[in-house]
């Protein structure tokens, strides 16, 4: 069953969307505000999140940016729901990370037929990663470039994998660390470092020059390639 976070702060439109999300199938978490939206998104891993913009305490605009820096949810699809339908308004929502922008007032099964339509879009996980030289086939772990058979530890190979499947997305070394180390750990922000640099010298061509992976001073690493079709 897909899971749909609805943080809406109008409680008739909430119950309306929540009756009707649930009538097609879907289970249903949510929030009327924004100040503890994040914390429930992180909790619950939804599949989809619908998202108000003009919400009381933390906004929608600001919520979809740690949305899309936090590495367990950078990839979930946001919907907006909101009043604001200026030009200027869409674009800034899209641009900061939203899939839709539904503008007020609207149909509600226009809603959930937009819904069905992002579901129908994730496909599963493919099993063969491949950028540029690299390719990763993470149902037999391994990793080649330029057709080379390359070996890694476990840890570097589930670092390699986490980056390469979020291109373009920058992530510090503590999401680093929850992404691949996990929240229980005994381990520095020193450590994302070692395994970045023992990577490079794996998979770039000129270590000392990383076209791969990229690291932005003051913010953590990326993926910097684009993957394949």
């Amino acid at each position: 069953m897909k899971k749909v976070a609805l943080i809406e702060d109008d409680a008739d439109l909430y119950s309306l969307l929540e009756y009707n999300l649930q009538k097609e199938g879907y289970a249903v978490v949510g929030t009327q505000t924004g100040k503890n939206a994040l914390e429930l998104l992180r909790r619950e891993q939804p599949d989809l999140i619908i998202l108000d913009i003009m919400l009381p305490e933390v906004d929608g605009l600001q919520i979809c940016r740690s949305v899309r820096t936090d590495p367990k949810l950078a990839h979930v699809p946001i919907i907006f729901l909101t009043a604001r339908g200026s030009e200027v308004d869409r674009i800034l929502g899209l641009e900061l990370g939203g899939n839709d922008y539904v503008v007020k007032p609207f149909f509600v099964r226009e809603l959930i037929a937009r819904i069905k339509v992002h579901f129908r879009g994730q496909a599963q996980a493919p099993a063969l990663l491949k950028a540029g030289d690299v390719e990763v086939d993470r149902l037999r772990r391994e990793v080649r470039v330029a057709g080379r058979p390359v070996n890694l530890t476990a840890t570097e190979f589930r670092l390699l994998e986490f980056l390469m499947s979020r291109p373009g997305v920058v992530f510090s070394r503590e999401q680093l660390l929850d992404a691949v180390w996990g929240h229980d750990r005994a381990v520095t922000d020193r450590t994302v470092d070692v395994h970045i640099l023992r990577l490079r010298q794996k998979i770039e061509p000129d270590p000392a020059n990383p076209t791969i992976i990229r690291s932005l001073r003051g913010f953590g690493y990326c993926f910097a390639q684009s993957p394949e079709a």
